[in-house]
């Protein structure tokens, strides 16, 4: 039961192209931001084309929501005062030509969604709930997407956002090996790419998705120990 001060608030959980997974820091930081909020996030993710293996396909442009790329020379080119840094481009690229400029730019992602969600739900009560339900391989804010990773889990709830999310994350690492061979992560699998065992890294080795939960915590927005109580 949800007490009348309280908010309750979903998501569906989902691999994400630069936090690493999708959940409920990542829907709470991100989807109640603004949308100067939602740029200052993204400002470490503006990207830089390696011409090198760039062969202008155009499927970076395609993607693109701010018109920030053009082709001159048949060679993608990017301009950083229209990139917002979403990374929709470096999933897009077929040739591994795009890159983030900064390094750790996932990294600094995964903690200003957590330092954006400490904002949201500081002082005010609320209770969290989370479909781990067709996992998809990328974030579904792109109008494109691939078939599920993994099979469902289920649904979890917790009034603590870290706590959820780290059991989320947890309990999907525990299906890995239940994959879909027609999925994203099946087809790494077959290629023989080594696997850790950590879901949402082992389908996109570049992300860091403990970067949230390990900020969310230093912060006190919540704990990443928890214990799960199952209800059948």
């Amino acid at each position: 039961m949800i007490m009348s001060t309280e908010k309750a608030r979903y998501c569906r959980e989902k691999r994400h192209e630069e936090a690493g997974f999708g959940g409920t820091i990542k829907n709470i930081g991100m989807g109640c931001g603004s949308r100067a909020g939602k740029c200052d996030q993204h400002a470490s993710g503006k990207t830089q084309i390696d011409e090198s293996l760039c062969r202008g396909c155009r499927s970076c442009a395609k993607v693109c929501g701010s018109d920030a790329i053009s082709y001159p020379n048949n060679k993608a080119k990017i301009d950083l005062n229209k990139c917002k840094g979403c990374g929709r481009c470096v999933a897009a690229c077929p040739f591994d030509s795009i890159s983030p400029i900064s390094w750790n730019a996932n990294a600094l992602l995964g903690k200003k969604m957590a330092e954006y969600t400490m904002a949201v739900v500081y002082g005010r009560p609320s209770f969290h709930i989370s479909l781990v339900m067709d996992i998809s391989p990328w974030c579904d804010c792109g109008g494109f997407n691939d078939a599920p990773i993994i099979p469902d889990v289920g649904m979890l709830c917790s009034f603590d956002p870290v706590a959820l999310d780290q059991a989320c994350v947890d309990l999907c690492d525990k299906e890995e090996k239940d994959y879909f061979k027609n999925s994203q992560l099946g087809d790494r699998v077959k290629s023989g790419a080594k696997m850790t065992g950590h879901v949402f890294h082992d389908d996109e080795p570049e992300t860091d998705p403990d970067s949230a939960l390990e900020h969310a915590e230093k912060i006190g927005l919540g704990s990443r120990s928890y214990e799960l109580i199952t209800v059948k």
